[in-house]
């Protein structure tokens, strides 16, 4: 079995290589891990304008004529439109009563450690949550995520990079192609602060119960700044509009839409994104990987199609990804997220 997750230089390891000495911050990032497919694969930069990033993106090709002697060449420029991602920050703050601690005597740091656990299941969601649906127009606290961009079919930047899946009404999901890489989407954070979900002990606080009465606890902040830039859309697909009754009926043909997202992916013909074992596909120059991400609804329709016979038992096959068993559909890895919903509404 092909062994991959060496090559590609992704938030996990970044959080990692802040804490080289193995302290409570790298800790953090393998609970995150296990929490959130997400840390495994994303890429992480830092804003380039405080709290935003900002970059451009081409959205027409310049002009070019057939040439005639003594006939000269019209100039000609493309055109680019500048975009702003934004970031936020989800917090979280655990109080525990210091005579819960004394009474749990030697195992209070593993109390502490277990009550953190729950805050950092809740903010990996959270995060999980908002890259796939966040939306500044409706919660400007948050940031932009991938559905608010590829939100139109055949219109606008995101346009092309959607496959109607045929759905309607609100019982519809999606499955998303993301190529992670500083040259297609990663995710950001603010400049002069860290990448990744900060755990401060703020130590023994005086805090009052509901009757206004004072009592002491240890004291944790958790905080997560973070944001997502799509430098290129054309490494992204969403695959929308999956009806989600007809899926469950077994009415609706996975692979064949996979199949469609996988050739409106632009990278795949201009070989820079790698395949699952750490290769670049197509070519040279490889700056990134593509994951594909679905819930747990249609993987298991994915898987069920698989078991027969045809092209889409050949396409899903387990592979070894960082030390775990993965499968991939035509070499790329499937990540498995509840993080998207079955009721979101159809895709015009």
């Amino acid at each position: 079995m092909a062994t991959i997750g060496n090559t590609y230089y992704n938030l996990a390891d970044y959080f990692r290589s802040m804490s080289p000495d193995g302290s409570i911050e790298a800790d953090i990032v393998e609970i995150l891990a296990e929490l959130t497919p997400i840390v495994r694969d994303a890429v992480n930069i830092e804003a380039n304008n405080g709290t935003n990033h900002i970059h451009s993106v081409r959205d027409t090709l310049p002009s070019v004529t057939w040439g005639r002697l003594y006939k000269g060449v019209a100039p000609s420029k493309s055109g680019r439109s500048q975009v702003t991602d934004t970031t936020g920050f989800v917090e979280g703050l655990s109080d525990i009563d210091t005579r819960l601690l004394e009474l749990a005597g030697g195992k209070a740091e593993a109390l502490r450690m277990s009550e953190a656990r729950g805050f950092l299941q809740s903010m990996a969601q959270e995060a999980e949550e908002t890259i796939f649906y966040g939306d500044t127009i409706t919660t400007p606290e948050e940031f932009k995520g991938l559905a608010a961009r590829a939100n139109a079919i055949g219109s606008g930047t995101y346009g092309n990079q959607i496959v109607d899946g045929g759905g309607s009404g609100s019982d519809n999901t999606s499955v998303w192609f993301v190529t992670w890489s500083e040259d297609y989407t990663s995710i950001i954070h603010p400049q002069n602060t860290k990448a990744g979900l900060q755990r401060e002990d703020k130590g023994e606080q005086r805090v009052l119960d509901a009757d206004g009465r004072a009592y002491f606890v240890k004291e944790e902040l958790f905080r997560w700044h973070l944001g997502l830039s799509v430098k290129d859309p054309r490494g992204n697909v969403r695959v929308a509009n999956i009806d989600v009754s007809d899926l469950l009926a077994g009415n609706v043909d996975i692979h064949a839409l996979l199949r469609k997202g996988y050739y409106r992916l632009g990278t795949r013909r201009s070989g820079k994104y790698l395949d699952a074992q750490g290769n670049a596909i197509a070519g040279a120059g490889a700056t990134g990987r593509t994951v594909i991400y679905m819930n747990t609804t249609v993987l298991e329709a994915l898987d069920a199609e698989a078991m027969g016979s045809g092209a889409s038992a050949l396409q899903l096959r387990p592979m070894e990804l960082e030390g775990k068993e993965v499968l991939t559909w035509r070499g790329l890895p499937i990540r498995e997220t509840d993080a998207i919903l079955n009721t979101e509404a159809a895709v015009a």
